[in-house]
């Protein structure tokens, strides 16, 4: 029973899923759908820049990116099919891309304040119960988030790599070198820090003209961000995520920067997740598998439609 559980490529998500489109070519901007720009203001006053695709009516989806990246992150999926079947909406966090980005640790420190920008964000698009999708940090703001709403205000939760607690039995121990180097005062170290730190998210590294376009939008993170980020407590975010209705579970089997044990302890405290293994994939399966990881998003979506 429990190695059925675990196999999310079951007939019936495979099924839901099947009309799932693959990724269209990443660097063809003129190609993409068609965009709504958001701005949102948190409950601290900054300004998050938001996007939104797709039709209103649509089952919901926000897509939260990882430490150091953006919502550009998210264009293997903006730029397929899904974005024809759900209201998908992608945003830069605090301190990312085109977001408002304090210089001040305290307002990167308090994970309370990353889930309210994630609360903001939903009522700005008029979202009810989406699917909340979280990679590596995401996975963090989408804890905050329940901790504080409920896991009534969302129908499902994708945790891709995430990081659910910061626990160096979870990470591994490049994972903790990097966050001390990302956050070095020496900018030398820190920039040499960026791109060996952006390689090791990947395990089919992406294409050269890719690869420039993520390390402009990760060399644009403030050091206050990283020096803010190890302060985040992830104390009651487990009943949380316990709660979740429908929680799937995605792991990249060569990631590089979060252990496989992270995953499994979401099957421990969820008797409801599933678990999907890329096994070819690194830290970023949505990215170096986009065609299966989109068919599955597709298809957990849908059984979240159903009651």
């Amino acid at each position: 029973m429990l190695a059925t559980r675990r196999n999310f490529l079951g007939s019936t998500l495979a099924l839901a899923g099947a009309t799932a489109v693959a990724g269209l070519p990443r660097l063809a901007r003129a190609a993409r759908r068609p965009v709504e720009r958001l701005v949102v203001t948190t409950p601290d006053g900054l300004e998050l820049s938001a996007r939104a695709y797709g039709e209103p009516r649509n089952p919901g989806v926000v897509l939260v990116h990882g430490l150091g990246q953006s919502r550009l992150s998210w264009d293997p999926q903006v730029d397929s099919g899904l974005s024809d079947q759900f209201r998908i909406i992608t945003y830069d966090l605090r301190g990312h891309g085109d977001s408002d980005k304090p210089i001040d640790t305290a307002a990167y420190a308090d994970g309370q304040r990353w889930g309210e920008d994630l609360a903001a964000v939903i009522a700005q698009a008029g979202l009810r119960r989406p699917v909340v999708v979280g990679w590596s940090l995401g996975g963090l703001v989408i804890g905050h988030y329940l901790a504080k709403h409920g896991a009534d205000a969302v129908s499902g939760v994708n945790l891709v790599a995430g990081v659910t607690k910061l626990a160096p039995d979870l990470l591994t121990e490049t994972a903790g070198v990097y966050a001390k180097r990302l956050a070095s005062a020496d900018l030398a170290e820190r920039s040499d820090a960026i791109g060996a730190f952006l390689a090791l998210c990947f395990a089919k590294p992406p294409a050269p003209a890719e690869f420039r376009r993520m390390l402009a939008f990760n060399g644009m993170v403030p050091r206050e961000v990283q020096l803010g980020i190890g302060k985040i407590s992830t104390e009651g975010l487990d009943p949380a995520f316990a709660a979740v209705p429908r929680l799937l579970v995605t792991h990249g089997a060569k990631d590089a920067l979060v252990r496989r044990a992270m995953a499994d302890r979401m099957l421990h405290i969820n008797p409801r997740a599933t678990l999907s293994v890329f096994e070819r994939s690194g830290h970023a399966p949505f990215w170096e598998d986009a065609t299966r990881f989109n068919r599955e998003l597709s298809g957990f979506v849908a059984t979240t439609q159903t009651r």
